[in-house]
This record gives structure tokens, C-alpha cells and sequence, in this order.
């Protein structure tokens, strides 16, 4: 493995530049405009602009963009300074941009053009538009192509200085910006490479938002720090789009959400093994249904351009069925488990050592455990120790110190247990756990994991509304239309009859799984879908009665 002396991002930088010159490194689908030895030009040239702009070491400067090459630049340029980077998601509510922008006391903005809007210019902010690095409101500027990266002389930069604070907008509600220095992104790098080699070689395409650190870490620095290829996409990852994508680039690895890969199993692979009456009897006997994954693996795979060796999941919990389809099918599933507070990964089991349900073992370098551990189930709160681990929340001193143990440890607030070889299992968060009547600790995920199998389901919520148990379940209203649609039934009323029919056979058939005190009471439709954090993960808070 290619390590570091200094683990920092200049330092990664400089050692990249030189090692891979030659090789593309950040570019848009179908162009090749972007060697290392280019990119170190572009980032200079912005850093030296920020430099003219009064930036300097532990100022704030905050990206506000879509996925793209001028993104990365952006990055790199106010972390070769020292100054730390705000990334905000695309899709934050204006007013949580502003509140963001204030807070951490951001005096620069990269915005793209098409996410001005959203950006409310504050006294004392200069704004650029990342796709040019033009400054929006001075005319008489020195133009960006003219700047001359030779001037640029490095500062210093250690391992502990900030890096990044990233905000998180979680399941709670409530977004915390979390402090990471350059140590925690650049040491999670580099032990990520144990879980999966990157060479030159590798295509990276990008598909979550980098203002995430999922993709930061582990769809940016990771590649950049081994010389591979990131390919972005000019428009929004629409089918259309992405498919065309996927023949174009054939990457050799891809980072996505578990939201991504489950609608194309529900929405196309699923549907059609029900298609027929022998492959849906087929489906119900373990080797058929192993051999019918098989031959959809295969031609998934080709879909996704045939030439993947790591398709990584991770931010949320990926479906039981999807999951064995992925292994059973020979798919090269790779799963991970992190937060934003450890850069963020934390577990992970490569390509052909995932275990059914498992995110794996702890990262080589990363201590887990589990605190005060039920006798009888063994779960208990997932805590983690690491160099990857944040230094705390930016401006709430009691939130951090409430956010790690005595002895130093991070608390997760993820329930979870340990198998004989260490593989870690996650059974929830602790906060969502809902306590029954007698006392009984009812886990809603497993709950919703065992909904989430029935036919037409395409995503659920179990909640607790005065002392029962609610369901609220979002149908796949395509493959229902198709049916009523093949027995020419199209009025409203039908459908709702139908509709109800179908939560009521769920409820039955999930409550015949269930312990006495864990069944559902009640089956909600959900006509829209949840609404998600950008991991793709339920904003729970929401639908709390």
C-alpha cells in the first residue's frame, strides 16, 4: 500500500501529482481533459485567487454544487491553504443554507450556477461560480485563466489543523457540523485501501453527493491519493442518464446507497421473475431462486458496464432481499458501516467477504465495541475509537462532550452486536427503539425489514402512536397499475379496495413473524414517498405522531 509520512491533503496531493501525472483524475463522462498533472495547475491557480481574496489558514469556505471536476478543485484549493471547507448538500432548504453559512462564519462561496438561487448573499461573503472560478460580484477582476500557479508556495499544514466541517442532516432533524481534520479524512483513505486495492487504473463514477462525506472520503480523496479516474455526470443520475453512463465509463467501482440498488431490483428484477407462474414457483425453492439470481447478476452486471470488481454500499441499511439477490447472484458486493463523526467508515467486508445481514469487521485501525450489551441478545451501543474519529461538533462544546464516553470512546447511537469472527451486525438506532408496555425493547427496523420483503412495498415506517404499533407502507403503484391495468380495472375505487386488501395481507403475513408484543396493530398507506436525508435514509422525525 502507497502510505504517506504526512497524512494530510496537501501532502497526498503533492505525492499524486507526482506519482501520476499523466493519468486522467478528475473528469465529465466521455472527456479527457483533466491529468494530475492539470489538476495541480487548476488547484494552484484557485488557491492563489483565494489567497488574493484575504484566505488563509482556518478561515471558512464553504461549496454549494453539484457533483463535478471543478468541485474536487474547489476542495483541494482551500485545504492546500489550510482553510477549512463547509461542503453543504445541494438539496439543503435555502434557509438552512443561510443558517449554515452563518454559523460556521463561511467569507467564501463556490456556488454552481444553477444553485445561486438558493444562496442568499450575507454581508462580508464573496461568492465564485465554481464552474468558471469567475468572482460573481466583482467585474474588474484578474481573470482565473491568467492567475499563475508558479507563484504558489505551500504553507504549512499538520495532521491535526481542521480540514472540513461537514453538516449532517440526519434522521433527528437537527444538523451539527462536524469537525474533521486532515488526519481523520486522509488516514480513513489510505486504511480503506486494505478493504479494496485502487490502482491507476480504476474508474471511479460518482453518482452520491460529495458534499457527503461517503463520497468525500471514499469517492474523492481515496482515488485521487491512488491515481484513479473520477467520472462525473453532466446531468442529474435520471435512468436514462446513468444507463448511458454505465456504457460509457465501465467502472471498475462505484459507491451507492442502498435506495439505488433496491429500486432496480423492485422496479425490474423482481417483477420480472413474477412475470411468469413457473419462475415465481421456482423463486420459492432456495437453489432455483439461487440460479435465477445468478442469471440476473449477469445481466445486471452487464447493465452496469461488465466491468465492476467493487460495487460498494453503504449509508443506510440495505434490504434482506436485495442483499441476498447481490450475493447469491455473484454481484461484487462490498457493504460499509460509518457515520460522518468517523470520516466516516468505521466496518466494512470487501468483495467475497460480506456475510449475509453483516457489515463486516472493524476497519484495521478502528476499535469497536459494544457497550453495556444485553445478556440474553448481546446488543448493546456500537462505540468506536480511531484516528478517523472527529475532534467534535463545530461551536456546541456539551453536545460533543455528551457525544463521547468518559474514557474517549464516540457513541454511535446504532444498537448492534458481534459474531464469533467479529463481524458486526447493526440492529437499529437507539433512539428509535420503542418500548412496549411491559417493558419489552421493540427494535422498528427489523420490523420494517421484514415489511419491506412483502410483494409491492417498496420502502416502510413503523411508529408508535398512542401506545400501538403503526405502520406506514409505501406501495410500488407501477407494478399495482400494471395489474389492474391487465384485468382492465382502472376506477379510484377499485384501487383503494385493492390497495387495502393488499396492506391487510401485509400486516397478517408480517405479524405471523413477529413476537406477541412486536405485531403491527395497524397498516397506514403512504401514498407519497418518505421523505430522506441524502443518504437515502427516512427523516423519522417527520412522521413521529
Amino acid at each position: 500500500m502507497r502510505r504517506l509520512e504526512v497524512l494530510t491533503i496537501p501532502a497526498m496531493l503533492q505525492a499524486s501529482y507526482r506519482d501520476f501525472a499523466n493519468n486522467q483524475s478528475l473528469i465529465f463522462v466521455g472527456e479527457e481533459n483533466l491529468t494530475y498533472r492539470q489538476l495541480e495547475t487548476e488547484v494552484k491557480k484557485a488557491a492563489l485567487q483565494l489567497q488574493s481574496l484575504g484566505i488563509k489558514k482556518g478561515d471558512k469556505v464553504a461549496i454549494i454544487s453539484m457533483n463535478m471536476p471543478q468541485w474536487g478543485i474547489a476542495f483541494f484549493a482551500t485545504c492546500i491553504l489550510g482553510a477549512v471547507v463547509v461542503p453543504i448538500l445541494p438539496d439543503f432548504h435555502p434557509n438552512e443554507i443561510k443558517n449554515i453559512i452563518q454559523h460556521a462564519d463561511v467569507s467564501v462561496v463556490y456556488v454552481s450556477e444553477t444553485l445561486r438561487p438558493k444562496l442568499e448573499v450575507l454581508a462580508g461573503l464573496t461568492v465564485i461560480n465554481i464552474e468558471n472560478f469567475q468572482i460573481v460580484s466583482d467585474t474588474a477582476q484578474l481573470l482565473f485563466e491568467d492567475i499563475n500557479e508558479q507563484l504558489f508556495e505551500y504553507p504549512v499544514v499538520e495532521e491535526k489543523d481542521l480540514c472540513s466541517i461537514i453538516y449532517t442532516s440526519g434522521t433527528t432533524g437537527k444538523s451539527k457540523g462536524v469537525m474533521l481534520t486532515h488526519k481523520n479524512i486522509v488516514w480513513t483513505a489510505q486504511q480503506s485501501w486494505i478493504i479494496q486495492n485502487i490502482v491507476p487504473g480504476d474508474r471511479f463514477l460518482s453518482v452520491l453527493p460529495l458534499s457527503h462525506t461517503f463520497e468525500n472520503t471514499l469517492g474523492l480523496i481515496l482515488p485521487v491519493k491512488y491515481g484513479a479516474t473520477v467520472n462525473y455526470l453532466k446531468k442529474p443520475p435520471v435512468a436514462t442518464v446513468l444507463l448511458a453512463a454505465l456504457q460509457q465509463v465501465r467502472p471498475t467501482i462505484m459507491l451507492v446507497v442502498p435506495l439505488i440498488i433496491e429500486k432496480i431490483y423492485k422496479s425490474k428484477i423482481l417483477p420480472e421473475i413474477n412475470r411468469k407462474f413457473i419462475t415465481r414457483i421456482l423463486y420459492k425453492i432456495p437453489t432455483s431462486r439461487k440460479l435465477l439470481h445468478k442469471v440476473a447478476a449477469k445481466k445486471l452486471f452487464a447493465t452496469f458496464g461488465g466491468e465492476l470488481k467493487f460495487f460498494g454500499i453503504g449509508g443506510a441499511k440495505l434490504d434482506d432481499n436485495v442483499e441476498r439477490f447481490l450475493m447469491e447472484g455473484g454481484f461484487p458486493l462490498a457493504i460499509g458501516y460509518g457515520m460522518t463523526e468517523s470520516s466516516p467508515l468505521l466496518a466494512g467486508a470487501g468483495v467475497g467477504k460480506t456475510r449475509f445481514l453483516s457489515t463486516g469487521i472493524a476497519v484495521e485501525g478502528v476499535q469497536l465495541r459494544i457497550a453495556q450489551s444485553d445478556r440474553k441478545t448481546g446488543l448493546g451501543e456500537i462505540q468506536a475509537k480511531g484516528e478517523n474519529v472527529m475532534l467534535g461538533y463545530y461551536k456546541e462544546p456539551e453536545i460533543t462532550k455528551n457525544t463521547f464516553t468518559e474514557d474517549g470512546w464516540l457513541k454511535t447511537g446504532d444498537l448492534g452486536c458481534f459474531d464469533k469472527d467479529g463481524n458486526l451486525y447493526i440492529k437499529g438506532r437507539m433512539k428509535n427503539m420503542i418500548v412496549g408496555s411491559s417493558g419489552e425493547n421493540i427494535y422498528p427496523e427489523e420490523i420494517e425489514s421484514l415489511i419491506n420483503r412483502m410483494e409491492y412495498v417498496l420502502e416502510s415506517l413503523v411508529v408508535e402512536q398512542k401506545g400501538r404499533l403503526v405502520a406506514l407502507v409505501h406501495l410500488n403503484m407501477e407494478e399495482l397499475e400494471k395489474k389492474y391495468n391487465s384485468i382492465k380495472a382502472e376506477t379510484a375505487s377499485f384501487i383503494n379496495d385493492e390497495t387495502s386488501i393488499i396492506l391487510k395481507e401485509i400486516q397478517n403475513k408480517v405479524n405471523e413473524q413477529l413476537n406477541k408484543f412486536s405485531q403491527i396493530q395497524r397498516v397506514v398507506w403512504q401514498t407519497a414517498p418518505f421523505e430522506k436525508t441524502p443518504t437515502q435514509k427516512i427523516k423519522r422525525f417527520l412522521y413521529y405522531a
